[in-house]
């Protein structure tokens, strides 16, 4: 009788931001390795919209949740300071091409924040850790993110 728990907890909350995570280290791994611009340019707008989606949707539940659940206002607001600098270097990269000089730094640049930022997220004692240890529903949160996550999606390829 594990399987339905099993499917639980790879829905809560944590587990989605962490696949979330991965699937942007690699899609920076291969931005790393590319060499035509299409390329470039097809990875650096995934990125970007995957992180704009991430980043939307840790701000408006996630966080709100830690933060009620555990009161621990330092790990919030460093995270809130991260993506605001992560969001500027996004809309930044979303208005340039490959061709523009700075094109490829900024991309490193980013990926470098990110990391930073999901290393502090999921070490021991940061936010995903300490949200584990609290009273937070994090199945139920996870259900509000992966609803939330496709409705921004839909919106982002309709636009």
């Amino acid at each position: 009788m594990t399987s339905p728990r099993k499917k639980t907890t790879s829905k809560d909350a944590i587990s989605i931001l962490k696949a979330d995570h991965r699937q942007v280290e690699d899609w920076f791994s291969e931005f790393d390795g590319a060499r035509s611009a299409s390329k470039k340019q097809q990875l650096a707008s995934r990125i970007c919209e995957a992180l704009v989606i991430h980043t939307t949707i840790e701000e408006e539940i996630f966080y709100p949740a830690f933060l009620e659940a555990t009161e621990d206002k330092d790990i919030h607001h460093e995270a809130v300071v991260e993506h605001e600098g992560a969001k500027q270097l996004i809309a930044q990269i979303q208005e340039m091409s490959p061709e523009d000089e700075y094109f490829d730094a900024k991309v490193t640049v980013l990926s470098e924040m990110i990391k930073h930022h999901v290393k502090e997220e999921e070490k021991s004692g940061g936010m995903f850790a300490e949200a584990k240890k609290s009273e937070m529903d994090l199945a139920a949160l996870g259900e509000e993110i992966l609803a939330r996550k496709r409705e921004l999606q839909s919106q982002s390829k309709a636009a």
